[in-house]
């Protein structure tokens, strides 16, 4: 590969909330030069943390590795800023020409680094391509059940060119440019496994309230959560990246979702006549998109 290639990621709280950062980071590690991962504390002195710093250490030694140590400021709550803010500390320091990021509960599948290194050769020779947009794959209760509905993103930028001023976006779904706005940004087939929503129940509800806690204040009082069989779940056919067969054999959930009756709403009826024509035409109507794109990788 003849591009530079930084990952970033960042992360707080990882072990008590079952985030598979391990093997997120061992993702992209391959395809980089050099990794940041920031770690977020509870104290302004950087004291405070679940072990997460330490796990990470000792598993990263290599000098590959870059640590942040970052204070989450309680006040940035609206919206998830702080995620956004977080990111891009991590994007601050990074060196290379490019940069792959990485989510906590996110990993990139070994089959598709030709997909990406593909995706950069495209970036060196045209400069106008500020990004590269990922597929997404959601899990839902399980590493083994897909979330595929008009209500989750279906695609979005995960590398990006670095130096343009490029900044993450409010809850750091995705990226915008320097004024706010679009990047110009190539689709790849390259895919990204979200496990954001794959961990056991106990796990699922403290992770629940401590994002209820971002996004509605400290105060907020969250309501028990427990799986139940939405709309858009069906049983996931392909293959996991090899980095997360442990952490999968580790949160399998014994629980039979598609053998729940579905909890029905009226929404479902919309969400459902979207998903037809989807499946159909390949459109999804109202679709948001946080990127330009203006082509795509085979």
């Amino acid at each position: 590969m003849s591009s530079n290639l930084s990952g970033f990621t960042f992360i707080k709280n990882g072990l008590t909330l079952g985030y598979p950062i391990k093997e997120s980071v061992e993702s992209i590690a391959p395809l980089c030069d050099e990794v940041i991962i920031n770690v977020g504390f509870d104290d302004p002195e950087c004291k405070r943390d679940d072990g997460t710093w330490e796990y990470l250490q000792k598993n990263f030694p290599d000098k590959k590795y870059k640590f942040l140590k970052s204070f989450w400021d309680p006040e940035l709550t609206s919206r998830g800023l702080i995620l956004s803010q977080q990111t891009n500390i991590a994007l601050a320091e990074c060196q290379g020409k490019y940069c792959q990021y990485i989510q906590g509960d996110e990993a990139v599948h070994e089959n598709d680094f030709d997909h990406i290194k593909k995706g950069l050769m495209h970036m060196d020779q045209d400069k106008e391509v500020l990004g590269l947009i990922y597929q997404y794959r959601h899990f839902y209760g399980s590493p083994q059940i897909l979330k595929h509905t008009r209500n989750t993103y279906r695609r979005e930028v995960r590398l990006i060119r670095n130096g343009e001023g490029i900044k993450s976006y409010l809850d750091a779904q995705g990226f915008k440019g320097p004024n706010g706005e679009k990047i110009k940004c190539l689709e790849t087939p390259a895919r990204i496994f979200h496990y954001g929503w794959a961990r056991k129940s106990q796990l699922m509800n403290e992770k629940v309230k401590a994002f209820n806690k971002l996004y509605h204040g400290n105060d907020h009082e969250s309501k028990e959560f427990n799986y139940q069989r939405i709309w858009g779940l069906k049983s996931f056919e392909e293959r996991h990246p090899l980095v997360m067969e442990k952490w999968i054999a580790d949160n399998q959930e014994n629980l039979d979702i598609l053998a729940l009756p579905l909890a029905f709403e009226w929404k479902n009826v919309g969400l459902a006549i979207s998903d037809a024509l989807e499946s159909l035409t390949g459109y999804r109507i109202g679709e948001y998109k946080n990127f330009k794109k203006i082509g795509s990788i085979k």
